[in-house]
């Protein structure tokens, strides 16, 4: 499990400059408006306000599901309703809330659509409430050949692939899934700038090593649970009821979840296809001048996804801002094969 930072565009600059050839950076919310007022970033209704976030912009569903035969990338030939149109077997109307069920897949044609700037490109990423109740959803555009990216200065639809894989959820027009980050040239930061930020800002309450194998800020797994009691984390129940996820804080969280307390062996056992709710060891503190992103998969540490929302805001646990740092929320899931997960 790994971090990586990358610096926003300066609050002061103009959009011609945002989205100009000069600089990089990932475009802070200031910058996500005038894209909007300039519409590069439009709506089949008109984009709210609440919609962007910090360093991100909240994606809609629209009108219809379409339920799939498969999951798909498109291609550098095709377009996503070609796909649809081969290999759709029917169409939902979720407008006022419909059921996407456990092990089926679903295309969302989103509300929004983008003509973008050239060097303005994306990435985008379920939203913290869609990924800890375990449904996949990652956004398709035409021609694409991965998901979840949208290509320099893309014209064109956006699509929301939607997979529930623990619960079945009710879903309705508007119902926000996933965010798009948008960015203005290169994404990555190299390992010395990290170390530089590490040693000005401390993002993680811990040294690094500057001689480790991965890219980023590696986040261990807390497997003493000392702040809560020895809770470490839950463990989703399987067949249990319907979510709908416009009803917040309405559920009893124990009817879908099992406490997983620590034990003395400070190892935990992840079942395969079991989904783990888990807290990292680390508390994470993000400049607020930098956003920050979590790895979702790294084969180098095991056959296991972490982490389906990846995105923390500018200023997550800044430690200056009054925090003291803020543990990252990890999304598990072991694939396959049992995995066990220790300390170091």
């Amino acid at each position: 499990m790994s971090e990586q930072a990358s610096v926003l565009v300066a609050e002061g600059e103009e959009l011609q400059e945002t989205v100009g050839v000069s600089g990089t950076g990932i475009l802070p919310s200031h910058a996500v408006r005038e894209l909007v007022r300039a519409k590069a970033i439009q709506g089949v209704e008109d984009i709210a306000l609440d919609q962007v976030q910090p360093a991100s912009i909240d994606l809609r569903l629209g009108n219809t599901a379409y339920r799939m035969r498969a999951s798909f990338l498109p291609g550098s030939r095709a377009t996503v309703e070609d796909k649809i149109r081969d290999f759709g077997m029917h169409a939902i109307d979720i407008s006022d809330g419909a059921v996407l069920e456990v092990g089926c897949i679903y295309i969302v044609p989103l509300l929004e659509y983008l003509a973008l700037p050239a060097r303005v490109w994306g990435l985008a990423n379920p939203k913290s409430s869609t990924g800890r109740i375990d449904v996949l959803t990652r956004l398709i555009t035409d021609y694409a050949e991965v998901f979840d990216k949208v290509k320099e200065g893309y014209h064109g639809r956006l699509y929301a692939e939607i997979a529930p894989r623990t619960f079945s959820v009710v879903v309705r027009k508007g119902s926000k899934l996933s965010q798009l980050r948008l960015r203005r040239g290169s994404d990555t930061m190299s390992a010395a700038m990290h170390h530089r930020l590490q040693e000005e800002f401390r993002l993680v309450d811990r040294d690094l090593d500057k001689k480790g194998p991965f890219k980023g800020i590696p986040l261990t797994v807390d497997l003493h649970g000392e702040a809560t009691e020895g809770l470490l984390g839950f463990r989703a129940r399987q067949h249990a009821d319907l979510l709908d996820v416009g009803k917040v804080g309405f559920y009893d969280p124990l009817d879908y979840w099992e406490p997983i307390f620590a034990s003395a062996h400070r190892h935990l056992i992840l079942n395969p296809g079991d989904f783990y709710i888990l807290a990292s060891r680390e508390a994470v503190n993000v400049p607020p001048q930098y956003a920050a992103e979590m790895v979702a998969y790294d084969t180098l540490i095991g056959e296991f996804r972490v982490h389906y929302a990846g995105f923390f805001d500018p200023g997550f646990g800044y430690a200056e801002s009054g925090g003291a740092g803020s543990r990252a929320v990890l999304e598990v899931r072991s694939h396959e094969v049992p995995f066990l997960v220790e300390e170091n």
